[in-house]
């Protein structure tokens, strides 16, 4: 997510580095490349010549303090202006009411189903909610079938009601079945449609009507770039809804989406959600997506994430064998476990400074966790507490022994050793000293 964007506007803030102060010149520079940047981000002309003329404007009036340098403090201006773009402060979902209601809408193939199911297990786990699904598409073949799966994997019911048409009468009736069994959040899934659609468009209008939602979600495909914003923009003319759910962030998305939306539909973007994991479902929060787009990491939202699969106790002891080099390759399969609990292993890196880059052209992502397992377990117990010693007829045995071949297993010890010094750097930095703040 934003990778691309990231690395222009680096590229953006040297050519003012160096420079004594910020003139005009200098400045307009910048901001035409930094305008050249959002533009191949799929922001919109007008968006991005409005957020250059309001950062060089801020620039120009700025007192640069001697210890500040010029290109310090156009980042700093640069990333309070992306944040205000995207909504300044994140926007809680109102799941309030007796029972809450989120009624879910969007375009056909959008992620709608699987948000919904995301959506119940983030309200069932860290919000103690009793959540009741309602299945109201009734026209995509196996949409009730894909929701009832969904709802098996996080122990969450479904209300259905076979063979009947009216997505409305559905809809209104799993209401009066939640209330009767005591269901705090119930969760409404709809069928996609387009916003040119007036059959459909009159539908979800009238649903709203019917059930009265404390919360309408918009949820649209984050790849689809300003069409994106179209869209929403479309649906919220005559749905009114009050926040949008960006999906499919870990696609090949250039994020203009997520930095045009709130200023084109005047909503905001409630979540964002990567990958199929049931897990990978997360709030929106403006400070922290400027942070990484300007390579800052993410360092709240890594101890977050950590907080929830990480042992307290077991913390503890990795951060005293980081502290005194003793990160075996034991500890490190360990860890390979808890991460993928966590989620896609380059969009953990991206929250950590630096460490983005770090591993940018480390070819370790969730696919290849298996033959990475695979290798480990072949290995001997003083292998992995002494990688040292692999020579080349160990290395030789480990690859047949994995399925593997020889120059995987180097990979691996090369990957280790990378990681190994990555996870000393982040024992001593700002994520190891917030953990333990927040254990306070």
């Amino acid at each position: 997510m934003f990778e691309n964007l990231t690395d222009r506007l680096e590229k953006s803030f040297k050519l003012i580095k160096g420079q004594g102060k910020i003139t005009e010149i200098n400045i307009s520079e910048t901001m035409k490349d930094v305008r050249k940047a959002l533009l191949d981000a799929d922001v919109s002309y007008k968006i991005a010549k409005s957020f250059c003329d309001e950062v060089k404007q801020k620039a120009l009036g700025q007192d640069v303090l001697k210890a500040v340098r010029p290109e310090q403090m156009i980042v700093k201006i640069v990333h309070d202006e992306l944040a205000a773009l995207m909504g300044s402060e994140h926007s809680e979902i109102n799941i309030k009411g007796h029972p809450g209601i989120v009624l879910v809408s969007g375009l056909q193939g959008s992620g709608k189903t699987t948000f919904c199911g995301k959506l119940a297990l983030n309200c069932k786990s860290k919000r103690s909610q009793r959540v009741l699904l309602v299945a109201g598409d009734v026209y995509r073949p196996a949409a009730i079938d894909q929701l009832k799966v969904l709802a098996d994997q996080i122990e969450v019911p479904v209300y259905t009601e076979e063979g009947v048409k009216d997505p409305v009468a559905i809809a209104r009736r799993g209401i009066d079945f939640a209330k009767k069994e005591g269901y705090s959040l119930v969760i409404i899934d709809t069928a996609g449609r387009l916003a040119v659609d007036e059959q459909m468009m009159d539908e979800i209008a009238a649903i709203k009507k019917a059930v009265n939602p404390t919360e309408t979600l918009f949820v649209v495909d984050a790849m689809t770039g300003q069409d994106a914003v179209e869209t929403a923009k479309a649906f919220n003319d005559r749905l009114d809804f009050d926040g949008v759910v960006l999906t499919k962030m870990d696609g090949d998305t250039r994020g203009g989406a997520a930095l045009s939306i709130k200023a084109v539909v005047g909503k905001p973007i409630k979540f964002i959600s990567s990958g199929e994991k049931l897990e990978a479902l997360d709030i929106f929060y403006p400070a922290r997506i400027a942070d990484r787009i300007l390579g800052m990491g993410d360092v709240v939202s890594f101890v977050e994430k950590a907080q929830e699969q990480f042992d307290e106790e077991e913390a503890r002891k990795l951060h005293k064998k980081l502290a005194h080099d003793q990160f075996t390759i034991t500890d490190f399969y360990q860890q390979i476990q808890q991460i993928k609990k966590m989620g896609n292993i380059k969009d953990l890196a991206s929250m950590i400074p630096g460490m983005g880059k770090m591993l940018k052209d480390v070819d370790i992502d969730n696919s290849s966790f298996k033959s990475i397992e695979a290798i480990i377990q072949s290995m001997t117990v003083q292998e992995r507490d002494n990688p040292t010693i692999i020579n080349g007829s160990r290395r030789k045995r480990i690859a047949a022994g994995s399925g593997t071949s020889i120059e995987e297993v180097n990979r691996l010890l090369k990957q280790f050793e990378q990681t190994r010094k990555m996870m000393k750097t982040v024992a001593g930095g700002p994520a190891a000293k917030l953990m333990k703040k927040k254990r306070r």
